[in-house]
């Protein structure tokens, strides 16, 4: 998946966090778990886009971790949805199942990012001591 392809995934993750939103009771509970998941499932999308603008690898790493933070977070908000009884499960099922795997994509990306710049500073080592 390139860089284009995941920021549309993501953009898709975060109307269909939008529509979950509209659909949570207007009840203290409802309005509270919403205001949370409405931030951590719409973020990702606009970190990964300012990830992707990164001025350094070091930069694009850190903007990565905040989007594998983020999706982390809105994990927490759909079972704390789904466990409090505003929505069932199986209706949350395929949006969790996305989260999942947008979670599973950003932390290999991030592992990547940590090998490449482990062999950058190794190649840079060893340019020193020659």
């Amino acid at each position: 998946m390139n860089a284009i392809e995941l920021k549309k995934r993501l953009q898709t993750f975060a109307l269909r966090i939008i529509k979950l939103t509209e659909k949570l009771p207007n009840n203290i509970t409802g309005r509270a778990l919403g205001n949370q998941i409405i931030r951590s499932g719409t973020s990702p999308g606009a970190n990964y886009r300012s990830a992707c603008l990164g001025k350094s690898d070091k930069d694009f790493l850190n903007k990565l971790k905040m989007v594998e933070e983020e999706l982390d977070e809105t994990i927490y908000w759909l079972e704390l949805i789904v466990e409090s009884g505003l929505i069932k499960e199986n209706l949350l099922k395929d949006l969790m199942t996305e989260n999942q795997e947008l979670l599973k994509i950003i932390v290999s990306s991030i592992i990547t990012m940590k090998k490449k710049m482990s062999l950058k500073n190794n190649n840079s080592d060893e340019e020193k001591s020659k």
